[in-house]
């Protein structure tokens, strides 16, 4: 009975582990929201990184990745987004990528403020002096001034995410700039990988520090969830632009000069307010030298006084000159991509000149050109006499019937021109008379 027992049981043991019992889970692999950031820093810029972030982090993320490829941009844009990346609730990647790409002037402090930094092969970064833009030039203790505070900021940055502050310091104040494998040697950055599974295979295992504390990054097989810009967010780019904003801007003011000059086009007014109104917007976010507005406007003015003064051409000539400077000086910055392209402004200064001399032509023209209507659109006009015009009389002028005196003795039916007029009195006089009085 013993041995049967015995047997019993372990009958009894191999039933339950052949009983498939309950498995865990399997993980569920991490997800990281990518952007692409391959224009100058502006607004726009962080608007679309801000609402990327929150969307990454409200939407189960592991983390953001952020593309980079920039030439620089405005000091106060850069810094919100700093500022940002420093706060932000999930790690933060910035990718100097593809080769050729590079991370120059605000996109240093981006990439440094970084929790992962990284660079592509082939692609740079550094050349973060501080410039002034849209005010002239700087005096050399302001200039110390904004130098020393960029470096401050910079170093600021570097020493919180452990990475080389001297580099950093040089990128400022001496436009230091290096390759993607000299950065990884000066730990300005922490991996060089050649595409994005490349980074995130390196990347896995580290740790990083949030505002809630320190993070293992786990992105072995992670997904990546592209996210692009939305509507709103294009449009506030495409404005960013300054050449679309230069257009703009002259589209505007051509189409109210227009609407002025020629009231009741109507058309010609709404596309030029319209126009004038998204520009002045776009200038907002943009280094723009108000001086160069100001010669803008004041080329405009003179278009405008040519049609009430007699210059012979003078004034036109002068607004021509003061839309091209106003036009070199509109924006100012060392950046191109914040410059307006040569090959814009040319041909829309060209343009643009022209169609102001055209429309200063066509109000000139109208001004000189005789009345149609009216007492002065009378005089001159031609008819004939409907009684003998012996001091007073009656003809027949433009389809209607007039009473009308004559210095001259004018017979019935004999033709008639109108040298004035009294109330409802045409002063006559015999056609012919008054080229035979001047020849």
């Amino acid at each position: 009975m013993k041995k049967i027992g015995i047997a019993l049981f372990a009958a009894l043991a191999l039933l339950i582990a052949a009983v498939p019992g309950k498995t865990a889970p399997p993980e569920k692999a991490p997800v990281y929201d990518v952007i692409s950031v391959q224009a100058p820093i502006t607004p726009a810029t962080y608007k679309y990184i801000s609402r990327a972030l929150g969307e990454a982090a409200g939407g189960g993320a592991s983390g953001l990745i952020i593309l980079l490829d920039t030439p620089g941009g405005l000091d106060l844009a850069m810094r919100d987004i700093v500022k940002e990346i420093l706060n932000a609730p999930l790690p933060i990647f910035v990718y100097v990528y593809p080769p050729g790409a590079r991370a120059a002037s605000a996109g240093v402090m981006i990439t440094m403020a970084a929790h992962v930094a990284a660079m592509a092969p082939g692609t740079n970064i550094g050349a973060a002096h501080p410039v002034a833009i849209g005010s002239g030039k700087m005096d050399e203790t302001m200039s110390k001034k904004v130098e020393n505070d960029a470096v401050a900021y910079v170093k600021g940055i570097a020493q919180r995410r452990g990475r080389n502050q001297e580099w950093a310091e040089n990128a400022v104040r001496k436009s230091e700039s290096v390759t993607a494998e000299e950065a990884l040697k000066l730990h300005v950055i922490d991996y060089v990988a050649v595409n994005l599974p490349d980074l995130l295979r390196q990347a896995s295992g580290r740790e990083v520090v949030l505002p809630s504390g320190k993070v293992v990054l786990n992105t072995e097989g992670a997904q990546l969830r592209e996210k692009t810009m939305g509507l709103r967010e294009k449009v506030l780019t495409a404005l960013s632009d300054p050449n679309i904003a230069y257009l703009l801007l002259m589209i505007g003011l051509a189409g109210l000069y227009f609407e002025f000059s020629h009231p009741g086009a109507v058309l010609p007014g709404v596309v030029g307010g319209i126009s004038l109104i998204l520009a002045f917007f776009a200038l907002q976010t943009l280094p723009v030298n108000f001086a160069g507005v100001l010669l803008i406007l004041f080329g405009v003015v003179l278009f405008i006084a040519e049609i009430k003064i007699v210059s012979h051409g003078l004034l036109t000539v002068a607004g021509i000159v003061s839309l091209v400077l106003g036009s070199l000086f509109l924006f100012e910055s060392p950046i191109p991509a914040l410059r307006v392209s040569f090959q814009v402004l040319i041909p829309t200064v060209l343009i643009t000149s022209l169609f102001f001399v055209a429309v200063i032509g066509l109000a000139v023209r109208a001004q000189m050109r005789k009345p149609r209507t009216g007492t002065e659109g009378m005089v001159g006009e031609e008819g004939v006499a409907l009684t003998a015009v012996h001091g007073e009389g009656r003809v027949f002028v433009r389809g209607e019937y007039w009473n009308a005196t004559s210095e001259s003795p004018i017979e019935e039916g004999e033709p008639v021109r109108v040298k004035g007029i009294r109330g409802l009195i045409l002063e006559v006089e015999k056609r012919g008379v008054s080229e035979e009085a001047k020849s």
